[in-house]
């Protein structure tokens, strides 16, 4: 049993709001906005340290914006975990928003600082690196999560738990995709995203599979319940000349040889934010799509297809209500989605914190083995391109 109330996403689980610092994100840091946005959202949060940005001027403006006391804005992230360690009303928790290659170092000292982490996908660059940050976080007992904030969408939560309860009986294949069109044309100078994306020193050994590819794998994990056994992969630049894939056709292989297909490009003008999932089993199929998220198709083998809309009752299962706030016919979407992932972060450090227990399924976080996964996946597809398309095995 829990020792606190998790029934309601948007109330605080403790007699206060935790406190969450930030590393990154400032001016011009799309991803910090929206770590924010879905910690203001959930309620559950106060953001009230950051070390914005490596810019001091735009982390003392950025710190401004987001009403952060002047001493709590550091300009090193070291500093601010020593410093917010060791106060009182120091934070609960950091959410990293930097680029990849730097994931690592952060991560490691705010969890030897006894402080939890939420960390921005890819967990880091390296197998090596985040099988060591598993390993920290199992000798010091601090949470590692992971921001997957798709997988908490209302809609997605309705189709994984669906299929765990058999409406679609054993499943037979899975096909997803994410399709962006931001790499197709020359990059702009000014947008640093892209350049350091295309940074082998800064990426990795790949940009668009470790980039989103990671999202879309972890989703399909998620929503089908089954462990990828193998994967067999492609690269591809289709967009402007790059250093680095664009796009990659994936073929994966589960157990009983079930196979599936992930195809993931950011060069394909007409897809903004593609992800989808098309998963067919012995009695039927589901299928979703985020730039439309509140519906999800259910097609029952010999029966008519049926379309089930986001809200309460009118075939939600509970572990998916929870997660709508909002009667149907008023939007939600991923900034709702966003809030969900912080809600539930928030109930799993409240309780590590507090030493309270969760029961099986109170929240469905992803962890620093969820991380280490998807670092792997993208190794693994990479190995398998650079040998030619031959399968590897997880």
């Amino acid at each position: 049993m829990t020792d606190f109330d998790v029934t309601n996403l948007r109330r605080p689980v403790l007699d206060r709001r935790l406190r969450l610092g930030f590393v990154g994100g400032g001016r011009g840091g799309l991803v910090g906005q929206w770590h924010a946005s879905g910690a203001r959202l959930s309620n559950q949060w106060d953001i009230v340290a950051g070390a914005l940005s490596t810019n001091p001027e735009n982390a003392k403006l950025s710190a401004r914006d987001w009403l952060i006391a002047p001493d709590r804005s550091y300009d090193d992230w070291r500093e601010m975990a020593r410093v917010e360690a060791s106060r009182e009303d120091g934070i609960d928790a950091v959410a990293i928003c930097t680029p990849n290659f730097s994931h690592y170092e952060i991560a490691s000292c705010f969890l030897k600082a006894g402080i939890d982490v939420i960390c921005d996908k890819p967990m880091t660059t390296t197998l090596a690196d985040a099988e060591h940050l598993v390993e920290i976080q199992r000798q010091t007992g601090v949470r590692l999560l992971l921001s997957y904030p798709y997988t908490h969408h209302t809609m997605v939560r309705q189709a994984a738990h669906m299929i765990s309860a058999g409406a679609i009986g054993k499943i037979r294949q899975v096909q997803t995709e994410y399709l962006q069109e931001w790499a197709t044309g020359p990059a702009d100078p000014a947008i640093k995203g892209r350049a350091w994306r295309q940074d082998p020193s800064k990426a990795g050994r790949s940009s668009a599979v470790g980039d989103i590819g990671t999202h879309a794998f972890h989703l399909l994990e998620y929503v089908t319940g089954l462990k990828t056994q193998a994967v067999k992969a492609d690269f591809h630049m289709c967009g402007a000349a790059e250093n680095l894939e664009d796009t990659a056709f994936v073929t994966l292989r589960f157990k009983d040889d079930i196979p599936g297909l992930l195809h993931i490009t950011q060069a394909a003008p007409g897809q903004y934010c593609g992800l989808r999932f098309r998963i067919w089993g012995e009695a039927g199929g589901l299928s979703w799509d985020q730039e439309f998220p509140e519906q999800l198709r259910y097609s029952p083998l010999d029966q008519p297809d049926q379309i089930i809309h986001r809200g309460q009752g009118g075939g939600m299962v509970p572990a998916a209500q929870r997660l709508a706030h909002l009667p149907r016919g008023l939007g939600e979407a991923l900034t709702d989605a966003w809030g969900n992932l912080y809600s539930e972060i928030a109930i799993a450090i409240a309780a590590r914190r507090t030493g309270s227990s969760l029961e099986q399924g109170a929240v469905e976080t992803s962890g620093a083995d969820d991380g280490a996964r998807g670092v792997q996946f993208t190794d693994l597809c990479t190995d398998s391109h650079e040998a030619g398309g031959v399968w590897q095995t997880f």
